[in-house]
């Protein structure tokens, strides 16, 4: 009748009572364990128990262990995570933003919109690296900087020589893919100060870059930097191309102007 009631079966029944009516097989284990455990002031897991019974010529199993402590309840405390450590990680954590520019190449107002992107330059068996930074309405090279590392100082150079050469940027828009210096929170703070939006291409999409990529190009065709000997030697070359490319070079969607004279143009038409 009590075995109806419970909703057990018999067999199940007499089989509990005589594993009951037996001596404890993990007992002794147990206690060696729990010394073990105890010791540690409940801060020790399997592992650690295992090496401290290992010292005192204990060979154990950690499968054996791990049973043991789940069976009697022998529950590790966990150290738990400080929250203001936490919130500081989530704070200093790169970041990604949207892409507000969504291929809006065809802008009209100079010095509003920019793209910016980093390239390298082989020369002499080695590597510089190139920041620079377009305006997307007129095609000018607003500011660029050339160096032999890829720190950080990169970048935020290159953003320190906009911010000197422009003399507003608020609420304009600095467009980028989302390598590692983009998203860094010391350029994520440059930008926020500036008080200008960011804007980033989608992963694996280096169309949304297209204006800096196709700088890129039209630099690495027309420049022969891999005849360069020196570091000083490039960055007189690139500087002499930037000089050029923005007063000298005509381009047919400029309406056959440079990128100075066609910025002069557009802004001849504003109020």
């Amino acid at each position: 009748m009590l075995c109806a009631i419970a909703e057990v079966s018999k067999s199940g029944y007499y089989k509990w009572l005589k594993h009951s009516e037996e001596p404890e097989k993990d007992h002794d284990d147990y206690l060696l364990v729990k010394k073990v455990f105890d010791k540690g002031k409940g801060k020790w897991g399997f592992r650690t128990v295992q090496m401290k019974l290992s010292e005192e010529e204990i060979t154990m199993n950690h499968k054996k262990i791990i049973r043991i402590m789940r069976k009697y309840h022998l529950i590790t405390k966990i150290r738990r995570k400080n929250p203001y450590k936490i919130i500081m990680k989530k704070s200093l954590e790169h970041r990604t933003f949207e892409n507000k520019l969504d291929r809006k190449f065809d802008q009209s107002i100079p010095r509003k919109v920019f793209c910016t992107d980093i390239t390298y330059i082989p020369f002499n068996y080695r590597f510089a690296y190139l920041s620079v930074i377009k305006d997307i309405a007129t095609g000018e090279v607003v500011s660029w900087n050339l160096a032999k590392h890829l720190e950080m100082d990169l970048v935020i150079n290159t953003i320190d020589k906009l911010e000197n050469g422009i003399p507003s940027l608020k609420e304009g828009m600095i467009h980028s893919d989302q390598g590692f210096h983009y998203t860094n929170p010391i350029y994520i703070e440059k930008i926020r100060e500036l008080k200008m939006l960011q804007s980033m291409s989608r992963k694996g999409n280096c169309i949304d870059n297209a204006p800096i990529e196709s700088f890129f190009g039209h630099l690495k065709d027309e420049v022969d930097y891999k005849h360069c000997r020196t570091f000083e030697e490039l960055y007189f070359l690139i500087e002499e191309y930037m000089r050029y490319y923005n007063n000298q070079r005509q381009q047919w969607e400029l309406k056959k102007m440079t990128p100075v004279d066609y910025r002069n143009h557009l802004l001849s038409y504003l109020p």
